[in-house]
């Protein structure tokens, strides 16, 4: 059961990628609790919690997302270290995910918990093509697990937990995975890498800025849809420590030419190694967790050769899924040589951007892959 504490009000304060998130937890919403799990002591946490003054808590998350334009996943990051402050998690677990849960939905959103073998499951609803992550569906609408993984190998098969039904009059939006701005991580946040890339028997250096935030970021992150997947932007910082260099480098070249110099940068600039030798399940990294991580796969150099040519081009591309491969192809503006496929009656060039056995030119398809049936996953179109 829950009791109230005789504490004053709480006053908190921590830093979050942008700056720093003060707020003031009122003593009629700080309980305490057992780890005891069931339908009557949520019900209960709830009520106690909703009649008290939360409202100035709930401001402040939401004036600090207006702020900062954070994306729904990076807000979620902000709710979590908020119920982290008010309920550590690693004391009391039940009342963390509960303080979480209840927050969500006080800031607009429909989440959920559901409870069985002793485990509380806290889920939000999404719309959106979400994979890898185990996901429940009430009255016809979906709803993605967010914390499957504290649980590891004792979480269990979705039908092993019931929902817990409370009304929340707020909780009416669907949640998104989308992160479509990375947050304005303070400069001297930031470490130096040195990369250095031989392109036509010219050795090019770059001092990468890159910031270990960014797996934080994605440590729980699912495998979301190739477009949401190949359009997370690179922070500020690894921005202009990257782009205008390779700006630089390309200029006076044409623009075939400059693909290749973006092809093999991808491809030889970082060290490959598969997933599962690398974190021991599959992954996908953000173009800017490839630039921060020693080792990276195809799908990974796919994401980031897209997000160089983008922006520096804005070609037309699609992305080609093969069942142990991703690769891209690209549209160029006049005609090329080599191989290439025609989607939608456009013509795009194979380029490569994973290390093969053999040594790939832009429309060269590796041998391995010229008989084996592939999808279209992404297909971009520039906006003229």
């Amino acid at each position: 059961m829950f009791a109230f504490t005789e504490m004053k009000a709480q006053n908190h304060s921590f830093e979050f990628y942008n700056g720093t998130f003060n707020f003031i937890a009122d003593s009629s919403i700080i309980t305490n609790a057992s780890q005891d799990i069931s339908t009557e002591s949520i019900k209960k946490f709830y009520k106690d919690v909703n009649n008290g003054n939360y409202k100035p808590l709930i401001s402040a998350l939401t004036t600090y997302k207006e702020k900062y334009k954070l994306n729904d996943w990076i807000y979620y990051q902000l709710i979590r270290k908020t119920a982290e402050q008010i309920s550590p998690k690693a004391e009391n677990y039940t009342r963390y995910t509960l303080y979480k849960w209840f927050l969500i939905n006080k800031c607009g959103y429909d989440a959920r918990l559901a409870i069985g073998n002793g485990q509380i499951i806290f889920y939000v609803r999404n719309d959106e093509d979400i994979s890898d992550i185990p996901f429940f569906i009430i009255d016809g609408k979906k709803y993605m697990c967010l914390n499957y993984h504290d649980y590891g190998k004792l979480f269990k098969q979705a039908n092993t937990y019931k929902p817990v039904n409370i009304s929340i009059p707020e909780a009416i939006n669907a949640f998104s995975y989308k992160v479509t701005r990375m947050p304005d991580f303070k400069p001297d946040s930031y470490i130096d890498k040195d990369v250095d890339f031989s392109y036509k028997q010219k050795t090019y250096h770059f001092k990468l800025k890159v910031n270990n935030n960014v797996e934080s970021i994605f440590a729980n992150y699912p495998g979301v849809d190739f477009e949401s997947y190949f359009n997370i932007p690179l922070s500020r910082e690894t921005y202009s420590s990257l782009i205008p260099m390779l700006r630089n480098n390309l200029h006076g070249m044409n623009q075939k030419k400059g693909v290749d110099y973006l092809m093999r940068f991808t491809r030889y600039a970082f060290l490959y190694e598969s997933d599962q030798d690398n974190f021991g399940k599959e992954k996908r990294l953000s173009p800017e967790e490839t630039l921060l991580n020693k080792y990276s796969d195809c799908d990974d150099r796919a994401a980031l050769f897209f997000y160089l040519v983008k922006e520096i081009y804005n070609l037309p591309m699609v992305a080609l899924l093969y069942p142990t491969h991703l690769t891209m192809a690209v549209g160029f503006d006049k005609p090329f040589k080599g191989d290439f496929l025609i989607y939608n009656g456009k013509k795009y060039a194979f380029c490569e951007p994973t290390p093969q056995p053999q040594n790939l030119k832009i429309g060269q398809l590796s041998a391995q892959l010229k008989n084996i049936t592939y999808k279209i996953v992404y297909d971009y179109q520039p906006i003229k």
